[in-house]
């Protein structure tokens, strides 16, 4: 029963995501259009769709920086009641790996400078892998394709 509702919940995600995926829910083995990456036994995407790839993981890492840049702009001048030049230029400054320009004086500010530099070093891992997944693909793709 368990692994029947786990199936069910998990092509239910995949649905939703607009996957196809052989053998679960009547899923087929043909390429979907909302499916991100090419399978293995299907031929490399085009130079043209790989570099769509990057530019879509690019825009995606932009919205990530900017949605900080805000958390943490924000955050700084409430917490630490600073104008909001000076709590972007800490947001920025922690969310490069820099360190914060101002004194945290505050305990309020200074808890939130410890969770917006908690939070900042997961955005850049996640940055990161964002912008090196369709690379990874694309090489592991090749790989596959070559022993073939």
């Amino acid at each position: 029963m368990l692994r029947a509702v786990t199936t069910f919940a998990f092509s239910r995600s995949l649905d939703s995501c607009g996957v196809v995926v052989s053998g679960i829910k009547g899923g087929s083995s043909k390429q979907s259009k909302g499916r991100r990456y090419e399978q293995r036994h299907e031929e490399m995407a085009s130079l043209g769709s790989f570099l769509g790839r990057m530019f879509r993981a690019f825009l995606a890492t932009l919205l990530i920086v900017g949605v900080s840049l805000a958390i943490g702009t924000f955050g700084y001048s409430y917490f630490l009641q600073m104008p909001l030049i000076d709590g972007l230029i800490n947001a920025a400054m922690i969310l490069t790996g820099m360190g914060p320009v101002d004194k945290m004086e505050t305990t309020a500010g200074k808890l939130f400078a410890t969770v917006y530099a908690l939070y900042s070093g997961l955005a850049f891992l996640s940055m990161v892998a964002i912008i090196i997944a369709p690379i990874y693909h694309r090489f592991l793709h090749q790989f596959h394709l070559d022993e073939e």
